[in-house]
């Protein structure tokens, strides 16, 4: 149901999470008149806490009674969640109370990214388009069915993964090996592969070709505005090669998405979502990230995120005009009706943005930390007029000495607005090549799938 309650002249905001994606949120509900004060998590970046007020004490799920009376003390009246795991832990449902909301989806809403055998289920119940495939909990049934992809299938930890539970095979040889290594190759002990309790359970799809892309919508409950469609980029090197990982770049707008495509993904995939989840009687709020390919069939879902991505969100973000405050507890409250036919929205600003991000030597594997970070303020100062260039911080921390380091495997996303792609790609790369810490590195080819289409 929707709440009454308007949105108050000053908002107290708790924002759960400490990555690029939380900075960019951050950044944005900063520019908001209603702000009263935002808190941080303690453990945050450290571009968020220049952005916010660190929390006293860690926040954690195993404390979540003593978060709810320090929300109460500190008067929160809006908690935004950023990660999935909190989500996915039913942290919404725990936070949310008479004076308070929460943005983002309760634990069985969040089920769409926690558990990718359910929410197959959930497409075919409401006939939404998406690759064929199988489920399999033992690792000898499995097997046999990967053995037998001669024409590739893509392999899933169905549990959260960062990311990185997702394996496209080429070849059976490849099928089996990604099975082995999500699952384990004991049977008697499922969780044993390099997911642990995510990969207890594997998805086998067919295959899809196409151009792949994003698409996020704000839901009420029963309302939903679709933002502008993003293109993000998984695979660690370029060409698309390599190893998934958490995203090394995004932009936003596409062109891939004309007006048709998207009145049909509206149509046949984000409204039927809501509709299935509603007989299941579940009520989502928050963000629905549908990651999809464009197939010659049309649009087909790859996969639901139940939060915004990362890095979509530092394109998106930047790209926001309007209060995003005031839209975030519309979202929460089941307000975005009454928000719209007010003429409160958001607006969009017209120039396209790029993010490059900025990653550690060996990521995704194992990276080291601790590296001085210089250049971010002269990586800025970049831009012609009518550009700019905006430094999300990832994984990021000062040291003893003050001095800015490295954090992480993914660090810094630099997000540049331009009047087109291919500039904005050009000076988002310029900027991130202004930034030094040992071991940086980063894809330059970000948005170059539209820019200079390759032949499969």
């Amino acid at each position: 149901m929707s709440s009454n309650r308007p949105c108050p002249d000053r908002l107290n905001v708790l924002l759960i999470g400490g990555g690029g994606r939380e900075h960019a949120l951050a950044w944005r509900i900063r520019q908001s008149p209603r702000l009263g004060t935002l808190w941080v998590d303690s453990g945050a970046n450290a571009g968020l806490k220049a952005l916010g007020r660190p929390c006293p004490e860690p926040i954690s799920g195993r404390e979540l009674f003593r978060l709810n009376r320090w929300c109460d003390r500190e008067e929160i009246g809006l908690v935004v969640i950023g990660p999935e795991v909190p989500l996915a832990e039913g942290w919404a449902d725990e936070l949310a109370g008479e004076h308070r909301l929460v943005f983002g989806p309760g634990k069985s809403a969040a089920r769409l990214e926690a558990d990718k055998a359910w929410s197959k289920d959930i497409m075919r119940a409401g006939a939404i388009p998406t690759a064929e495939g199988r489920t399999f909990t033992r690792i000898e049934q499995a097997l046999p069915f990967a053995e037998t992809r001669e024409e590739g299938c893509v392999v899933k930890a169905s549990g959260l993964a960062a990311g990185k539970g997702v394996v496209v095979c080429d070849t059976p040889e490849e099928a089996v090996a990604a099975v082995e290594r999500i699952m384990g190759t004991d049977p008697e002990r499922p969780g044993r592969g390099e997911f642990g309790d995510a990969g207890t359970t594997v998805v086998i799809e067919e295959k899809l070709l196409g151009q792949e892309m994003s698409v996020l919508a704000l839901v009420d409950g029963r309302s939903i505005w679709v933002l502008d469609p993003c293109q993000d980029h998984k695979q660690v090197g370029e060409g698309d090669v390599g190893p998934n990982t958490g995203g090394m770049g995004a932009y936003c707008p596409t062109p891939l998405a004309s007006e048709e495509v998207m009145r049909e993904i509206e149509r046949d995939v984000l409204v039927p979502t809501i509709d299935a989840l509603r007989r299941e009687g579940i009520t989502y709020r928050g963000v629905l990230y549908a990651g999809l390919m464009l197939t010659a069939g049309g649009p087909r879902v790859l996969e639901y995120n139940c939060r915004f991505g990362d890095p979509e969100c530092q394109p998106l973000m930047s790209r926001l005009k309007g209060d995003v405050l005031e839209v975030l507890w519309a979202t929460a409250a089941g307000q975005l009706d009454a928000l719209a036919e007010a003429g409160r929205g958001l607006e969009t600003d017209p120039r396209t943005a790029c993010c490059v991000v900025l990653c550690s030597e060996g990521y995704p594997g194992s990276i080291t930390t601790g590296h001085p970070i210089s250049g971010i303020e002269a990586a800025e100062a970049l831009g012609e007029d009518g550009e700019e260039v905006i430094v999300f911080h990832a994984g990021t921390t000062t040291d003893q000495e003050g001095r800015l380091v490295t954090n992480g495997g993914r660090v810094l996303g630099v997000t540049a607005l331009a009047a087109d792609l291919g500039r904005a790609q050009a000076l988002a790369n310029e900027a991130a090549g202004m930034i030094e810490f040992a071991g940086a590195f980063h894809r330059s080819d970000i948005g170059g799938r539209v820019l200079a289409p390759r032949v499969p």
